[in-house]
């Protein structure tokens, strides 16, 4: 899909992202498989005129916690708003009771290694 968005022109006006909403432990559980686990996960991100081609952040040697430059999902939705064109210093939502709510909160930044 990535190919075929440069191909045509597009990677730069198309964001792609593979993600879940969690990693697996690290190690085998007694069923012989791994569970979930919030601790760490990962994202692969293209497109959107992102500077890609680069790992962001590292775990440690068994993969059960950040390490290096651990990434949050409110960074990864700032950075998909930033890419669909979204102002997060303005755009907001209203809840059930009619306040305004952000769409994420507005001290996060989009991943400053993307842009």
């Amino acid at each position: 899909m990535v190919e075929d968005l440069h191909q045509r022109g597009l990677a730069d006006d198309v964001t792609v992202i593979a993600w879940g909403e969690f990693g697996r432990t690290p190690q085998i559980n007694k069923d012989a498989g791994r569970d979930h686990w919030p601790g760490v996960t990962c994202a692969l991100m293209a497109g959107g005129g992102m500077k890609t081609g680069q790992v962001i952040g590292s775990t440690d040697r068994l993969g059960g916690a950040a390490d290096d430059r651990p990434v949050t999902f409110p960074e990864v939705f700032a950075t998909l708003y930033r890419n669909l064109g979204v102002d997060l210093n303005r755009e907001r939502l209203f809840d059930f009771r009619g306040r305004p709510q952000y769409l994420v909160d507005p001290d996060v930044k989009p991943i400053r290694e993307l842009l």
